[in-house]
């Protein structure tokens, strides 16, 4: 019976060791958000901005967002799922419906310490800002961000060239193509990284995009945030556009920042909602971040201002969102 007895202690020893070394590699993080939004100024209760995310009235719900991961020495994989209005927005491009909660799912390789491959569904390379509302400081998004591409499902190759300089290559199937290749046709990109500032190319089918992502830190405070990007297409509509996103630290639990975008479409691409050809809209939104733990309070004052009448029969819109993001 003592035999047994430390037969048993023995292996369920091993078990919790073995346990505790696989916490060390797999975690589970994600984040649920929620919000209040209304409008001030300029057509219905209902009326939003023409950009993605937070343009629901009233109390609306964001999303849960679920990440596990697995990191290995030299493998490992992300699975991202998501459930909720945003999650859906986000994941679109989903034919069949069979993958409308997966945001992210890919698995990568570690090659060598300058060498790393990733397959699967991956988020853009492209753009300042994010599916996640934890990574973004303004809670709605930019028209730049809401009319490039969310997430691609291809193969990509990252290469560290130096301390400060990174390149990467992929092979994708068509823009918002996340479930399978439904033409035949592959998309590719590039990214060339230098010091925290990128510059992206996108080539897909005919058309191409342009992208400009970086920000500097001013000071210990103070944070400037830039994005810029041009699309075009073969005999097809298209856009083009800047935000600035300066933002000051008053306290270690407040931030403040404001975004200010221009956005031109190039023909009728039908993002901002005119229905004119070659419409624009200067957008203009005041945030902070109020950080209490795991939990940011996100308080928003936003103005669009368009060349024609965007928002039911008003050129402009002034509009206010109290979100609550939570992560862990």
């Amino acid at each position: 019976m003592k035999k047994i007895i430390l037969t048993l202690l023995v292996a369920s020893s091993l078990v919790m060791t073995g346990q505790e070394t696989e916490e060390k590699k797999f975690t589970l993080s994600g984040s649920v958000d929620t919000y209040f939004r209304g409008n001030i100024s300029g057509g219905n209760f209902d009326t939003a901005p023409g950009s993605s995310f937070a343009n629901q009235p009233g109390f609306a719900l964001g999303m849960i967002n679920l990440v596990a991961a697995y990191e290995g020495e030299k493998v490992g994989f992300v699975a991202d799922m998501v459930y909720g209005p945003r999650g859906n927005d986000a994941v679109f491009g989903s034919p069949t419906g069979s993958s409308e909660v997966i945001n992210q799912l890919y698995a990568y390789w570690n090659v060598s310490e300058k060498v790393k491959l990733t397959i699967g569904n991956f988020n853009t390379f492209l753009g300042y800002e994010v599916i996640s509302p934890t990574a973004n400081f303004n809670y709605s998004t930019s028209y730049l961000f809401s009319y490039g591409p969310f997430s691609h499902t291809g193969i990509k190759a990252d290469f560290t060239l130096s301390e400060n300089t990174s390149l990467m290559l992929a092979i994708m199937n068509p823009t918002d193509a996340t479930e399978f290749n439904p033409t035949g046709s592959y998309a590719f990109g590039a990214q060339l990284g230098f010091s925290g500032q990128y510059i992206n190319f996108l080539l897909d089918s005919g058309a191409y995009e342009i992208d400009f992502t970086g920000g500097f830190d001013v000071s210990e405070t103070f944070f400037l945030g830039i994005n810029a990007a041009y699309f075009s297409g073969d005999d097809a509509p298209g856009f083009y556009g800047a935000a600035l996103y300066p933002q000051i630290a008053t306290s270690d639990s407040f931030k403040i920042g404001l975004r200010t975008e221009y956005f031109i479409e190039d023909g009728d691409f039908g993002a901002i909602g005119t229905g004119v050809e070659d419409s624009s809209v200067f957008a203009t939104t005041l945030t902070g971040n109020y950080t209490i733990g795991s939990l940011t309070i996100i308080p928003e004052l936003r103005l669009d201002s368009a060349s024609e009448a965007a928002f039911v029969g008003d050129k402009a819109l002034s509009s206010f969102a109290l979100a609550a993001v939570y992560s862990f």
